[in-house]
């Protein structure tokens, strides 16, 4: 009976959400992706300098 009202106060709950729109989504799907390529790059920049580093030192 507990599970049955919890779905219940999920469905008025998720009636109040206000979503995105469909420019909104866009936008913030390519700030997450640009965000991520600027990370990878970052990362990959840092992996590289620590495995020149190692090297030199042995």
């Amino acid at each position: 009976m507990r599970l049955i009202r919890f779905f219940k106060s999920v469905g008025a709950e998720m009636k109040q959400v206000s979503w995105p729109g469909v420019k909104q989504t866009r936008h913030d799907t390519g700030t997450v992706i640009g965000i991520s390529v600027l990370f990878a790059i970052f990362f990959a920049v840092v992996d590289w300098v620590v495995q020149y580093g190692l090297k030199f030192l042995a």
